[in-house]
């Protein structure tokens, strides 16, 4: 039994159910590890023998047969090397279940990693005739096709069958109404006979027999209880956690210490230094080569906004950026010269009279964003990232801060020219204060979970919005 005490019908039957339900999770983790070996295995090995078939068409020898030997040989070398790469990173441990994006970035890195090893090994070995280069290359993009399915589908069932989670946590509430009576691991501590006192040894062996499969102790209580309860987490044999309610205002990033007294880490500042030098990498190669493959495009649109009404083609403005430091933004003009707003106080609207003609087409389009990438490159803006807005720029009838005082936060990172607010579909005019909430709750998000995969992403998924309805 999960209880092994005399007193388990103190709990109701209904929570004592729900924490059965909880033992199991160590078992479903390991079984869903070993399915997402299975699955990159099936994935890699099906891709490469669709890949032999399709060789062989494209190749007509032999239509329609397997090229058996070569595949074997391919699948002979680059399983190990995909595994021994799969492992180190952790691809096939059930965290990585937490996000889809994460399991399937660490299954492509994986076979990034190996397909660049099985090309040196063909290098250095002078392997020509024995090693179909066609073969090789149809194999590795089906490979990472298949594999970025096959962790959808897993993932995808790990939801429906786990809905829940893949992690036993308790959560004890002591002298506090449960939040949710229907979670799996909410009891009661007084009607589950357990106490915060360790030289009592009944209490101290319950604790232990509850904490006994389960992944985290979450312990709910008042303040004058937090220090027993300190005490008695301290013993057991899992991460316990007490929850500190009277931080929510404060809301620190984590918690250290200085000079004997525990402090709150409220800003971790700008990104660490290996984070920046890859972001400015990637700024740099992206914004560069897109300079030097649409420079036609950009001196088309400048002389076309020359001609279309009197005055530059690029439009400058004040923004707000890194570290709330203000700098100049570039845009084409999509303003008639004697209309512009420099202060940014006053929303555009549709069919609004002051956008020129050929203003309304590059802000539909978002081409009127282009020069930006010269901001880009000056070290001024990144390629992704929360937009710059100007210092009056409002939400209804308030200015951006006034609505909600952690839209300073934004600004530890660089903005952007595209972000995970424009790509999830929080794009356009601030009418009302909630558009600027939608917005500031994605910027806050990027912020606190950047990673160089996520800029990727977002970077690729802003051709989906490049044309929006709210562009106006």
């Amino acid at each position: 039994m999960y209880l092994e005490t005399n007193q388990s019908d103190l709990i109701e039957k209904p929570a004592l159910n729900r924490l059965h339900e909880l033992t199991n999770r160590k078992t479903i983790r390991h079984l869903v590890s070993v399915g997402l070996v299975i699955s990159d295995l099936i994935a890699i090995i099906a891709a490469f023998a669709l890949a032999g078939v399709i060789r062989s068409f494209v190749s007509q020898i032999l239509p329609g047969e397997l090229e058996v030997e070569q595949v074997v040989t391919i699948l002979t070398v680059s399983i190990p090397i995909y595994f021994m790469f799969s492992f180190n990173n952790n691809a096939h441990s059930a965290r990585v279940m937490d996000s889809i994006s994460k399991s399937m970035s660490r299954a492509l890195i994986a076979f990034a990693l190996t397909s660049a090893s099985l090309l040196l090994i063909a290098f250095f070995l002078q392997l020509g005739t024995e090693f179909s280069r066609l073969l090789f290359g149809i194999g590795v993009v089906l490979s990472l096709i298949s594999l970025a399915l096959s962790r959808f589908m897993v993932a995808s069932l790990v939801s429906r069958l786990v809905p829940d989670g893949l992690y036993a946590n308790l959560c004890i509430y002591d002298g506090i109404a449960i939040s949710d009576t229907t979670r799996k691991g909410s009891i009661d501590a007084k009607a589950a006979g357990l106490h915060p006192d360790i030289d009592d040894v009944a209490a101290v062996k319950r604790l232990g027999q509850f904490a006994k499969h389960m992944d985290r102790i979450i312990v709910h209580c008042p303040a004058e209880l937090r220090p027993q309860w300190a005490s008695a987490l301290k013993i057991l044999d899992v991460p316990t956690e007490i929850v500190v309610p009277e931080f929510d205002v404060l809301a620190p990033l984590a918690i250290s210490h200085r000079s004997g007294h525990t402090s709150l880490l409220m800003s971790s500042g700008q990104l660490r230094l290996n984070q920046k030098v890859v972001k400015r990498i990637f700024d740099i190669l992206v914004s560069s080569t897109a300079i030097l493959a649409l420079s036609p495009i950009l001196i088309g649109f400048a002389i076309a906004i020359r001609l279309d009404s009197k005055g530059p083609a690029i439009f400058k403005q004040e923004r707000i950026g890194l570290g709330n430091r203000h700098f100049m933004i570039l845009k084409f003009r999509s303003m008639r010269t004697d209309m512009q707003d420099l202060a940014g106080s006053k929303l555009t609207e549709r069919d609004d009279p002051r956008i020129s003609r050929i203003g309304a087409y590059i802000r539909r389009t978002s081409i009127d964003e282009l020069p930006q990438l010269f901001n880009v490159l000056r070290g001024e803006m990144s390629i992704v990232g929360p937009r710059p807005h100007p210092e009056l720029a409002k939400a209804g009838e308030l200015l951006y801060w006034e609505v909600d005082k952690s839209y300073w936060q934004r600004h530890v990172v660089k903005p952007g020219i595209t972000g995970l607010a424009q790509v999830s579909g929080h794009r356009g005019n601030t009418f009302r204060e909630n558009d600027l909430r939608a917005r500031l709750g994605a910027d806050l998000e990027y912020v606190a979970n950047w990673s160089l995969w996520n800029d990727i992403k977002i970077f690729f998924l802003t051709f989906r919005v490049l044309r929006h309805n709210n562009a106006f």
